[in-house]
């Protein structure tokens, strides 16, 4: 915000010469004595009156107003010259008689035209001032249905924030008697006994523990200590969501609990590493995107349709401005977890403390030309019993085109243990495999 500055002259713009002393401004020349033709230099716009001003010349002392292109000639006297008027013998009467009828003119016309003004400002009626208005009824009426405002006021019950040493997270519950769902980044760090701390939306806050976690899938489960009655969260349908359908996510970004956006879905099945670009294809997420503004302490917290069922775990975002000691802030581009992955990985995580992650029985890599290129194939795993080789290249997962290893990655985890998906292969071959599965393995 500009600071307010003290009102005075500005360098290079004409000032008013006291009366009888003309001086000139910075930027202009100083004005020639009286009767000598003089100029003011550099000057822009209308000159000042007696000052420059345009006037009929003086006969025999033309003037130049110089740096006004177009201006010079007999029509423009130097400074302070005399205004000579030619008298005309047998008209002056006239004339005068004329300018006196044209100011007498005037001066009714001013008179009246003063007068209907006063009149019609009299007549106007009492001023309104807003500031006398009493304030508008306060609002008491419900939420509409489907509204943001509706979203938020059943959610927020539901949503944590998840404190740790040095950071904090979000999460919702998803038992009443104190499970919460939250990202495995977000407690990584006190898998060894740190201390977490559980923060609800009424300002109450309990101990919590971790239930289990599976970083595969970037899915956690704790448990807050003594608490019973706890608000509980719908979980929804993520295979319902459609491109362009409103979302609104909740959270706690940089350690503001509770805090509503709201965007659309821009993207489904876009594969993402939950550790961004450093993260292993161990990690790899079919993830929802949206441009609901996600940030930093976000992560855990839900992202819900708009009848306020919960649809994907805010988990990371693209933000070009991070680095090593900074993490950037939402650019739009967020993404969250499917509720259909995150459900099946959290209810074994509350009921066993483990995680199964569904398995194909390949490692894959790019290939140049397009697709995942089998690198190597599991013993009696799958792939193999359904007939891939090393060296064959998946085009196809069921009706999802496969264009990197990482989308095969991200469409096998979609998926359930014991689905059946066609594959399709360069060349136009085709395989039928029925998904597997294996535990999760916490290093």
């Amino acid at each position: 915000m500009p600071h307010e500055g003290v009102a005075g002259a500005s360098q290079g713009s004409p000032t008013t010469p006291a009366a009888g002393a003309p001086s000139a401004s910075q930027g202009s020349a100083a004005p020639s004595d009286p009767g000598v033709p003089g100029a003011v230099q550099g000057s822009s716009g209308a000159p000042h009156p007696g000052w420059g001003s345009a006037q009929p010349e003086v006969p025999g002392g033309p003037g130049v107003l110089h740096g006004t292109p177009g201006l010079s000639g007999p029509y423009y006297a130097p400074p302070g010259s005399p205004v000579a008027v030619p008298r005309n013998r047998g008209r002056g009467k006239v004339v005068a008689g004329v300018t006196a009828l044209v100011l007498a003119v005037g001066g009714v016309a001013g008179g009246v035209g003063g007068y209907l003004g006063y009149q019609a400002a009299d007549g106007s009626g009492p001023v309104t001032n807003a500031l006398s208005v009493g304030p508008p009824a306060q609002q008491t009426a419900n939420a509409p249905d489907g509204s943001i405002e509706q979203v938020a006021q059943r959610v927020l019950p539901t949503v944590v924030q998840v404190q740790l040493n040095g950071g904090a997270g979000s999460g919702f519950v998803i038992s009443s008697d104190g499970l919460v769902v939250t990202n495995n980044h977000v407690v990584e760090s006190a898998a060894n006994g740190g201390a977490i701390k559980v923060l609800f939306q009424d300002g109450r806050s309990a101990n919590a523990k971790i239930v289990g976690r599976d970083p595969s899938s970037d899915v956690a489960v704790v448990k807050a200590d003594g608490v019973s009655g706890l608000t509980t969260a719908e979980l929804g349908n993520s295979g319902d969501l459609r491109i362009g359908q409103q979302v609104v996510a909740v959270g706690s970004p940089f350690d503001l609990n509770g805090t509503v956006t709201s965007g659309i879905v821009s993207s489904l099945n876009r594969p993402v590493r939950a550790g961004g670009g450093g993260g292993s294809q161990a990690t790899v997420l079919n993830a929802i995107q949206t441009d609901a503004a996600i940030n930093p302490g976000n992560s855990g917290g839900p992202l819900v349709n708009m009848k306020g069922q919960v649809v994907g775990i805010n988990s990371a975002i693209y933000s070009p401005n991070t680095t090593q000691s900074s993490q950037g802030g939402s650019v739009g581009i967020g993404f969250a977890i499917p509720i259909d992955q995150a459900r099946r990985t959290a209810k074994e995580l509350s009921e066993t403390g483990k995680a199964t992650q569904t398995v194909l029985g390949v490692q894959v890599t790019d290939n140049r030309e397009g697709g995942a290129e089998v690198r190597e194939v599991t013993p009696g795993g799958p792939a193999e019993q359904a007939g891939l080789k090393a060296g064959d290249v998946i085009t196809k997962f069921g009706d999802r085109a496969i264009d990197s290893s990482d989308a095969v990655v991200a469409a096998v985890r979609s998926r359930a243990p014991g689905e059946k998906v066609r594959l399709t292969l360069t060349g136009g071959r085709t395989a039928e495999v029925t998904l597997g599965s294996q535990p999760v393995e916490i290093r």
